[in-house]
């Protein structure tokens, strides 16, 4: 199997499991990505997936070799793109957990999830460029909106190498923790996000997505849309019954 499926309490832990290859996808690995992702999102008995992968390595992008050898690259602007889950909107929060590197269409799956945690040595970079294989899973999309415009036309033009340091400075990733840590740390902060009442945090979290299509009116509209949505379930009601009796104060977890 090229990825495995495992659930901690209401976590889903997803990992690449391609060692041999650094973690490489190739078609079959994207299909099974992306079908896992959706099965995770279907599954009401999971909150929040953890992405990862085997040995250590997270991903060090498409498979070059299996398309040195033939393997054929359909690129449409229908259906999932070339790495699998890139063009998928999930109606619940992905953590990538990333050791060693996460470069070329890895660094695009990476970009992919809400919050990235890495090992104090991963690597991160477009490492695509020295080969002449395009960004095409939203890398030259997401890459900007997260570091900004003038930084990512550095990564994506130069195709330098990142490290974990210089990763956290520009908002690449959003913590660095020591070697070996960073799918503990991931599947802590998830099991603190399932604790959450979870229709106003993933309500919260779409209207973030969505807004980058949006002009300011309709980003407003569409926020009111998603808080409605959450008050109509009875979680503001009942949130606020328990910040009444004390619940919840001072950062305390109910």
């Amino acid at each position: 199997m090229s990825i495995s499926v495992t659930t901690i309490d209401r976590i889903a832990v997803i990992r690449m499991q391609r060692p041999e290859r650094r973690n490489a996808v190739d078609a079959a690995t994207a299909k099974s990505l992306a079908d896992a992702f959706r099965a995770f999102d279907a599954d009401q008995g999971l909150d929040v997936a953890v992405f990862t992968g085997a040995d250590d390595v997270f991903c060090a992008g498409a498979d070059l070799k299996a398309i040195a050898s033939g393997a054929r690259v359909e690129l449409s602007t229908v259906g999932d793109s070339p790495m699998g889950p890139p063009r998928l909107r999930l109606s619940k929060p992905v953590i990538a957990a990333i050791e060693g590197p996460a470069v070329a269409g890895g660094l695009e799956l990476a970009l992919w999830a809400d919050i990235r945690i890495a090992g104090a040595s991963a690597i991160f970079g477009v490492f695509n460029r020295r080969f002449g294989i395009p960004l095409v899973d939203l890398g030259t999309i997401r890459l900007p909106r997260i570091i900004g415009h003038g930084r990512a036309m550095d990564l994506i033009l130069s195709g330098r190498s990142v490290d974990a340091a210089e990763a956290l400075s520009i908002g690449l990733i959003n913590r660095c923790v020591p070697d070996g840590e960073a799918l503990p740390a991931a599947i802590s902060l998830a099991q603190t996000l399932s604790s959450f009442p979870q229709t106003a945090m993933r309500q919260d979290r779409l209207s973030a997505i969505e807004q980058w299509g949006l002009d300011e009116d309709k980003a407003m509209a569409n926020e009111i849309a998603h808080g409605l949505c959450t008050i109509a379930s009875g979680e503001t009601a009942a949130g606020a019954k328990n910040f009444g009796s004390g619940a919840g104060r001072h950062g305390k977890a109910l």
